[in-house]
């Protein structure tokens, strides 16, 4: 078996010797494309110092390519049984910088796991629960988040929906919420052919952190509004918003109900919900 630049053997032959053959059911394609994980651990910036969560690392692709850029710590959380023993032969390559956390990250508290050192997430998300982990992270502490940034990849159209600005059809909950909380930005897509098998939609890597000064809103009351509003999108923001006060609560604030949802700025957003 032939080694890689790392002196780990290839990943694919790693794949073949267990066996290893991706899961519908959990969202898994592998990559193997060096270049492509070597360059999103290089878009991450800097690894040396931080915890770097990786979700989902399956046989590791991702997670050779941190280790080999510096990062000090990586721990990975792995739900599929089958990829640990290929896990535990990166660990042992690395000595004392790879954990691996078997479980399933939608019930992992990454910020407990980081113990206050600053963290940063790099991860090929699963399509299935990519759009849940982020909001769970984005919202985890609005006030002291406990990531620097994240690098993660989506399945192309969330990539649009976390970027989007008001007026664009992409434009919905999720922007307000990532726009309210971080900085966010599309860094390049990546084609179906790179993954092993390949899916049906392009994918992008999506880079967010967290804004210095973010706009005085609770949480709570900003989802109801955003919930509200993009519920019937379609419709005038006096008729959406009857049930949280309709055209009086827009008058409060000096917003003409005759728009609609995705008109709205994320500060136009955060109005609002302080007005309730």
């Amino acid at each position: 078996m032939a080694s890689t630049p790392n002196g780990l053997p290839p990943l694919r032959d790693v794949v073949a010797t267990h066996g290893l053959a991706p899961k519908k059911a959990l969202g898994q394609n592998f990559l193997f494309d060096l270049n492509l994980t070597a360059k999103i651990a290089r878009s991450a910036g800097p690894l040396e110092g931080f915890t770097v969560f990786e979700i989902g690392p399956g046989p590791g692709g991702l997670t050779r390519a941190l280790l080999a850029q510096g990062a000090t710590r990586v721990v990975a959380v792995e739900r599929d049984p089958r990829c640990l023993p290929i896990l535990a032969e990166i660990s042992a390559h690395y000595p004392g910088r790879l954990e691996v956390v078997e479980g399933d990250a939608l019930e992992t508290d990454l910020a407990e796991l980081a113990n206050g050192t600053p963290a940063k997430i790099v991860a090929n998300l699963p399509y299935n629960v990519g759009t849940q982990l982020l909001i769970n992270w984005l919202t985890a502490d609005v006030d002291h988040p406990f990531w620097t940034s994240m690098t993660l990849m989506f399945q192309k159209e969330v990539g649009q929906r976390i970027v989007a600005a008001p007026g664009s059809n992409h434009y919905g909950r999720l922007g307000v919420l990532a726009g309210w909380i971080a900085h966010s930005e599309i860094l390049f897509d990546v084609p179906p052919q790179a993954f092993t098998p390949p899916p049906k939609v392009t994918s992008s890597v999506v880079q967010l952190e967290p804004l210095k000064q973010r706009l005085p809103c609770d949480l709570a009351k900003l989802e109801r509004v955003t919930h509200a509003a993009f519920g019937q999108r379609r419709k005038m923001l006096r008729q959406s918003l009857k049930p949280l006060g309709g055209e009086a609560l827009l008058e409060r604030v000096g917003i003409e109900p005759t728009r609609r949802a995705e008109t709205l700025s994320v500060a136009e957003f955060c109005a609002l919900a302080e007005a309730l």
